[in-house]
């Protein structure tokens, strides 16, 4: 039997396989689809920076934690795999223009002040610094600042290390295997590490088509599938799907090197010559598609903040269901009430930029280490009764620093 059944085949649930397989634990994922086809596949990709010796707030934290990470993990990545994941600090551009409520310049002093407290170095530019730094940037930006620490990764390329590297670990990977619901047991934990007043209800198997699968612990990262899958065994959190919606275009060579930002929409660069353009925040249900509406108005950020990207190819635009919570911040370790159940999941937009410091935080979790960060901000049942009243405000925690995908 296994150690662990990770159930969610994204970024977060295949980064925790990884983790828990390095430690010499036996793990099985379990995807209802195709690995990471989901939201880990349709973001962007970019990684705000963050510092952990000054970081505050629970979501800072967890930020600042990944971001030291990172190096390390594409470094671990591609040692191991031999697939090199794009990881670069490339710096991002925050850019206003001065017209609509996102592209105001009045909120850009409390944003660098934000930065700033959380001891992550941020840089005012004014106009003649901006067109040094960006010569095709439009001219008509009033103002900007830089974070130099601001980093990106291409999204396939770290799936597919993902999936690499966890099968040479010796990670089972199910592909088209559903969890249709979590079967509970009855009797009181014997789990080790377990303290008695922690003794509580138990899962005993996962349900699928192909028959029960059992573990001694379980763990969901199923993204905007998460709550429906724990509503199995009467438990609710506050997760809803929430559509994004982006875009690629291509050029000859490469316009511009920063990430650029404008509140909830940005243009990501690649050294191909590609360029994304996102992302819209739609409460749509698990309706996956494009519209005409908000593809057009994609493109006409982007040209609003690059004027030359109007003589690029429209290559494709894409979608994807990100898993919202009430309050902007994931959960993160044992369900309430449960020995041996766990979550990692409702990360909305930060799931892929979040997804080293998850995966070390619940790897210490499921197997009873100390944690690097408190996780009692994260608990699953932060929100207990509040699920639906929740479901409509799922990015009430997209506040500055607003670097996301």
């Amino acid at each position: 039997m296994d150690d662990v059944i990770v159930i969610g085949g994204g970024v977060i649930g295949l980064s925790v396989a990884l983790e828990l397989a390095g430690q010499g634990a036996a793990v099985t994922v379990l995807e209802q689809a195709d690995f990471g086809r989901e939201a880990s596949w349709a973001g962007a990709g970019i990684l705000p920076p963050g510092n952990l010796d000054a970081a505050v707030s629970p979501e800072a934290r967890l930020r600042a934690l990944s971001h030291s990470l990172w190096p390390d993990w594409s470094e671990s990545l591609a040692a191991e795999t031999g697939i090199e994941i794009g990881y670069t600090r490339c710096g991002g551009l925050e850019l206003r223009t001065g017209t609509g409520a996102e592209d105001s310049v009045g909120d850009l002093a409390s944003e660098i002040e934000c930065w700033r407290s959380q001891g992550v170095r941020v840089e005012e530019l004014d106009a003649d610094a901006l067109r040094e730094v960006e010569p095709l940037v439009n001219p008509e930006t009033v103002g900007a600042y830089r974070l130099p620490d601001l980093g990106q990764v291409r999204n396939p390329r770290l799936m597919k290390a993902l999936l690499a590297a966890c099968a040479a670990r010796g990670v089972r990977l199910r592909a088209g295997t559903p969890a249709i619901g979590l079967e509970e047991q009855g009797g009181e934990s014997e789990d080790e590490g377990t303290s008695p007043e922690d003794k509580g209800r138990r899962v005993d198997a996962v349900r699928t088509h192909s028959g029960r699968v059992q573990a001694g612990r379980y763990l969901i990262t199923g993204g905007a599938w998460s709550r429906g899958l724990l509503a199995s065994v009467g438990v609710d959190v506050a997760i809803a799907p929430v559509r994004g919606q982006m875009m690629l275009l291509s050029q000859a060579s490469k316009p511009f090197s920063h990430v650029l930002q404008t509140g909830s929409r940005y243009l990501v660069p690649r050294d191909d010559g590609r360029i994304l353009i996102g992302s819209t925040e739609e409460h749509v249900g698990f309706f996956k598609a494009n519209t005409a509406s908000a593809v057009s108005e994609l493109l006409a950020f982007g040209v609003s903040r690059v004027p030359s990207l109007a003589h690029a190819k429209f290559e494709r635009a894409w979608s994807g269901l990100r898993p919202g919570s009430g309050d902007g911040l994931p959960y993160l370790g044992r369900i309430a009430g449960f020995d041996n159940l766990f979550i990692a999941a409702g990360h909305f937009r930060n799931g892929l930029q979040m997804s080293p410091g998850t995966a070390r935080l619940t790897r210490q979790a499921l197997l009873d280490q100390d944690t690097d960060i408190p996780l009692e901000p994260f608990q699953s049942d932060r929100h207990q009764g509040e699920g639906s009243r929740l479901q409509e405000s799922s990015s009430v925690g997209h506040t500055p620093p607003r670097a996301s995908t």
